[in-house]
């Protein structure tokens, strides 16, 4: 009887190198299972742990209830399933290669567009296809559809949809921040005498979206000049693309948006920037990377290979002698249909005012994706403060559920960005301190 050789190529062609497999194929995908398995398994034990620390006391619980249980009652806290998408080998499969991706024609979405432009959404194994859109409210409406499975929001906006304010309640998450800084207060060229913002009373002005930043700055501004944003000025919610055309038609006495429309506005002649949002709070989050938690959950490779991608492109866009550059990539048509000296000025911070002073300002927009849970405490307070939000809720909570800080540092420092150590920070606004703990 004649016995197979083990080492024979020809005998062990159809095995794999354990035995236990059909062929070496199937012995590849089971292992890389069993390391997302345990992977899953670390970061739901780091979790228990965190909440119910060693000893009699958790012992006890986890008898009681049945480790089951525990973990379902901790995944109410916490995104597991995102902590695990964001923990996945860059080899793993990618479940979802065809994604849409909305976004609006802003430079808040550079980190989006270029992504493609650059190529980092191919080299993650992705097609993405990129679809440009009018004003929020679609944003919002396409991506709680399943028309879109990722989008560029305004950074309050998953905080909005997750507790069911304006929309159908659906948890959103927020692996990166796309932008900081990059809007302004732009104003009617008529209305040059008008600096102090006590002469604005019974003036319109428009706003992108109730949940955005721009809302909440524009507020915060005025109350600090004793202006009453309910009662003294008129706030009326309109698409960014459409700004400039009211301004010039005079619908509207000023707005506050994202670049390049205040720019434009300055290029067209009709209006002059009265202050850049950066003079108001010096890297202040505007628009975020945003998914569907469930998105995220039945598709975590594809999560995890889009963060790749879109915090890459960031780091990217961070540096100074690549925006000239990518002004000439994002302002053609397909993406801002600008012209190209309006997205420069924007990305490189030397720009015409409208007032006859060139300014120069590094720093008028900036790429940190990182997620800052303290920002979103601060938006959370807003949400409260102007009667969005009429229930009382742990801010803190709700910010660490959406805004995915933790998971985020670890890809970022793979990525070569040295993320901060702590998820919550103090932030200067209007030169008052914000302390997010104490919220």
């Amino acid at each position: 009887m004649a016995f197979e050789n083990p080492f024979d190529p020809e005998v062990t062609l159809g095995r794999c190198s354990c035995g236990r497999h059909a062929n070496q194929n199937d012995h590849e995908h089971a292992a890389i299972q069993d390391e997302e398995q345990s992977t899953a398994r670390v970061i739901e034990q780091a979790a228990l742990r965190a909440l119910f620390p060693e000893g009699p006391t958790r012992r006890a619980f986890l008898r009681a209830v049945g480790a089951g249980t525990a973990l379902a009652a901790v995944s109410s806290l916490f995104p597991l399933g995102a902590a695990t998408a964001l923990a996945q080998d860059t080899k793993a499969p990618i479940e979802k290669k065809d994604v849409n991706i909305g976004f609006l024609p802003i430079t808040c979405a550079t980190p989006i567009v270029l992504a493609a432009a650059l190529g980092f959404y191919a080299k993650q194994g992705l097609n993405v296809s990129l679809i440009k859109t009018a004003g929020w409210a679609v944003v919002r409406d396409k991506t709680l559809n399943g028309e879109y499975h990722a989008s560029h929001m305004l950074s309050p906006m998953p905080l909005a949809i997750s507790l069911g304010l304006g929309s159908t309640a659906a948890p959103m998450l927020i692996p990166a921040i796309e932008n900081v800084n990059g809007n302004a207060i732009t104003l009617a060229m008529h209305h040059k005498d008008k600096r102090d913002p006590r002469q604005w009373k019974g003036m319109t002005f428009a706003i992108p979206f109730d949940y955005s930043m721009h809302n909440f700055l524009l507020r915060h501004y005025l109350v600090e000049h004793d202006v009453d944003p309910d009662r003294d000025v008129k706030l009326r919610v309109m698409p960014p693309p459409d700004m400039v055309a009211s301004l010039r038609s005079g619908n509207i006495d000023g707005f506050i948006v994202a670049e390049p429309f205040n720019q434009r506005a300055v290029y067209d002649n009709v209006g002059f920037i009265h202050m850049l949002t950066s003079e108001i709070w010096d890297g202040h989050p505007c628009c975020a990377f945003a998914v569907p938690e469930k998105f995220a959950r039945d598709n975590p490779n594809t999560f995890a290979a889009l963060f790749r991608a879109i915090v890459s492109a960031a780091l990217y866009a961070r540096q100074p002698q690549n925006r000239a550059n990518i002004a000439q990539l994002i302002a053609v048509p397909n993406y801002l249909n600008q012209p190209v000296t309006v997205v420069e000025q924007v990305l490189t911070g030397k720009f015409a005012d409208g007032l006859g002073t060139i300014r120069n300002v590094p720093g008028r927009i900036d790429f940190d994706p990182f997620p800052w849970q303290s920002t979103a405490v601060w938006m959370m307070a807003q949400l409260k403060r102007w009667g969005y939000l009429k229930q009382d809720m742990n801010f803190k909570q709700v910010a660490e559920r959406v805004f995915l800080a933790t998971d985020a540092r670890k890809r970022m420092a793979e990525l070569g960005y040295k993320a901060p150590e702590s998820n919550y920070s103090k932030h200067t606004i209007l030169g008052k301190v914000f302390d997010a703990t104490r919220a």
